[in-house]
């Protein structure tokens, strides 16, 4: 099948979602429109990927989470590669390397490379990881032979590999692999293509490995003019890699343009509001609290407040502990807290890399020393190290 002439991206989704619900060519889950489309045969498409030699010499491939890249995910898994898969619409995170149990059964690795088993069988990879992926594998709606891709709309397999670049974890060298049904290679009009979109140097399909020879080069880094405050508030990470790149002098302008994200224009306060949780007492420190260690010995409570304020993890309350090189962030839920860590992984403060965790495993005993109240005015600069 052919797309219309003087079609768009999303008259080409359509199309094909449509055309494979008729054919009967979807498999679960359906109906497949909005969705990267599974279908019947997509994992003798995704057996053909052992006949790549890219693939044997692979030690580290990212798989994105979609149904129809299963059987590459198993062979992943059954030839002991490192795999990585983005964790759901970017919400905690960017990577989970899957890691199977010891001894696992063929049964267990089948498991572990379900949707069920990235949440079951998966741990965090931050920013800060020695991650060097040297294969990544993207779903497709439609894909051209030539190499050029449509994704279902929402741009987070063009956005993962953007942060991948950032992050220095591909390079233009690394190849792309994509895995559809025959019916979805059509031809695209390049017009349609952005900078932003990603393209594919590997096509298979249940009957067909396609070199695309494609020359067009692959995102350079994360378009921030492509970014809205509003999906910065919606993936945490962006904030942290926004801040790393602001801090070595990158145009990271919004698209809505040089203002402050929602919930970034204040600093924490010190004083407790009635909605704040009250100091703990006794017992644990509550999960939704935040220790950052390693601080400098020179680093100011001002310091930290302006990084925090950056970053969007403004706490309710702040425990400032810095003869201890550590402080205590408060939050009001557990889901905040954990949006706090994965902002922050990887984050520098002057010439030091701070340590963040959970803080439920310290006693209350442990806030001994620290204070809330603001410190002395600091007259010096506080700016935020890179």
């Amino acid at each position: 099948m052919e797309p219309r002439a003087g079609v768009s991206k999303q008259d080409i989704r359509e199309q094909i979602w449509d055309y494979m619900e008729s054919k009967n060519l979807a498999d679960f889950p359906r109906p497949v429109h909005h969705r990267i489309p599974n279908f019947k045969g997509s994992y003798l498409a995704c057996q053909n990927i052992r006949d790549l030699e890219v693939f044997a010499r692979t030690q580290e491939l990212k798989v994105d989470p979609d149904k129809p890249l299963e059987g590459v995910r198993l062979l992943a898994l059954q030839s002991k590669k490192i795999l990585l898969v983005p964790t759901p619409r970017l919400r905690t995170g960017l990577f989970n390397k899957i890691t199977p149990p010891p001894g696992a059964t063929k049964d267990i690795l089948r498991k572990c490379a379900t949707s069920q088993g990235v949440r079951n069988y998966s741990t965090p990879v931050g920013l800060d990881s020695k991650v060097l992926v040297d294969l990544v594998v993207v779903g497709s709606v439609a894909v051209s032979e030539k190499g050029w891709r449509i994704g279902k709309g929402e741009g987070y397999a063009d956005l993962e590999y953007a942060m991948m670049v950032s992050m220095g974890a591909v390079s233009q060298g690394t190849p792309v692999v994509t895995i559809v049904h025959d019916c979805q290679v059509v031809d695209i009009p390049e017009a349609l293509l952005e900078d932003h979109d990603l393209t594919v140097d590997y096509i298979l399909t249940p009957t067909r490995v396609i070199i695309t020879g494609c020359e067009r080069p692959k995102p350079a880094g994360i378009a921030w003019s492509k970014i809205s405050y509003e999906m910065m508030e919606k993936i945490p990470i962006l904030r942290s890699l926004r801040h790393r790149e602001e801090q070595a002098g990158k145009d990271v302008t919004l698209r809505d343009g040089p203002r402050s994200p929602p919930g970034a224009q204040a600093a924490p306060s010190t004083a407790r509001s009635p909605r704040d949780p009250a100091p703990p007492e006794s017992g644990s420190v509550p999960s939704s609290s935040v220790e950052i260690g390693n601080l400098p010995q020179d680093v100011r409570v001002s310091q930290l407040k302006r990084a925090l304020s950056a970053l969007g993890v403004v706490p309710s309350r702040l425990t400032w502990q810095g003869p201890r090189h550590r402080a205590f962030l408060h939050y009001r839920d557990p889901a905040e807290a954990q949006q706090a860590i994965v902002c922050l992984q990887g984050f520098r403060l002057g010439a030091s890399t701070v340590r963040v965790v959970l803080a439920r495993q310290q006693r209350a005993g442990d806030l001994g020393g620290g204070h809330t109240a603001e410190p002395l005015p600091d007259h010096r600069p506080a700016v935020a190290g890179p």
